[in-house]
């Protein structure tokens, strides 16, 4: 359970929810230039674009859940279960590559979403596990840069690339159907309600927000998607970064699961666990957890961009509060 979105504002603001019972030992990883990127049937990338964002590292290999390259591409994968499918064996006439490897092989190299389409081309999802106790994660994946965003999903029937329109994704179904449930809110408006019920009756309306009477408020998938739709599609432009980041994270708190609201089949409470914003205009991953509302900060800095070492930072998840004297 996740809501990614694009925000084509600046050179682009990108993030999500990850929503989960559990933490999956996530931290902040920056991924040099120089780090070897290596993949089970594709040759290692010795040199490749520098990539911030959250991830597990297994054995010293960051294993990202979303990330954002130094050109402003950036890329999510979200939880896709009884669709998702990776066959375990792959014609060598394609790029075949493992979903744990997909976000580096793309954003290590790819400078726009013009290039994610080419390279995306010729690929097919391999169905191998990381190793033993790591099984592979039933996804799709969310990928934009500040033109547009795209959806990727591979199933039995294939794989498929879509346009989105709207910059926003969370889970089931595949992607096609939350483009046509979005039409069933048409009728829905951020402005004042009008009475287009019967105009001949003595209708007014009794608070602010009566335009939107409608909008789904439950934190199932397809709810999320539209819910998430409507806030993007009619948040105006701050202007300037710091605005635009605090606005981003408004987008996401309006999706975002309060624990005790959302109970898993065994019996987990699931929650946002935590919530980030990749700014492209200055290279900045913020982030934000469920314990932790104040935002921390990670920069692709210059001097980060080089070398050959992992960057990790721990989450700050303990209430960050400022008293006042």
């Amino acid at each position: 359970m996740c809501t990614s979105i694009a925000l084509f504002q600046g050179a682009g603001y990108f993030g999500r929810n990850l929503d989960l019972d559990c933490s999956f030992g996530e931290q902040v990883v920056v991924t040099p230039r120089h780090f070897p990127l290596r993949f089970r049937r594709l040759p290692a990338m010795t040199e490749h674009y520098a990539l911030i964002g959250m991830a597990n590292l297994a054995d010293g290999v960051p294993m990202y859940a979303e990330a954002a390259n130094e050109k402003g591409v950036y890329m999510a994968g979200l939880n896709f279960p009884g669709n998702a499918w990776f066959p375990p064996e792959v014609s060598p006439r394609y790029d075949a590559v493992t979903p744990y490897e997909l976000i580096p092989w793309l954003l290590g190299s790819c400078a726009s979403l013009t290039e994610v389409r080419k390279k995306l081309a010729n690929f097919r999802p391999l169905g191998v596990s990381f190793r033993q106790g790591l099984p592979l994660a039933p996804l799709h994946w969310h990928i934009a840069d500040r033109t547009g965003a795209l959806v990727l999903e591979t199933t039995r029937d294939g794989v498929a690339l879509y346009e989105d329109p709207v910059g926003v994704l969370t889970n089931n179904p595949p992607f096609p159907f939350h483009q046509m449930n979005l039409n069933q809110y048409q009728g829905l408006s951020a402005r004042p309600v009008e009475n287009r019920f019967a105009p001949d009756a003595p209708l007014t309306a009794f608070g602010q927000g009566m335009g939107a009477i409608g909008l789904p408020g439950d934190s199932s998938p397809a709810s999320r998607y539209v819910k998430a739709a409507f806030h993007k599609l009619n948040t105006p432009d701050p202007g300037e970064d710091s605005g635009r980041v605090a606005q981003f994270f408004h987008l996401l708190d309006a999706v975002a699961m309060v624990r005790g609201s959302v109970i898993t089949p065994e019996g987990k409470y699931d929650i946002t666990t935590y919530a980030c914003c990749f700014s492209a205009e200055t290279g900045t991953y913020y982030y934000k957890t469920y314990d932790n509302n104040r935002l921390t900060a990670v920069r692709l800095r210059p001097g980060s961009l080089e070398g050959g070492e992992l960057r990790s930072y721990p989450l700050r998840t303990g209430q960050d509060v400022f008293f006042e004297n």
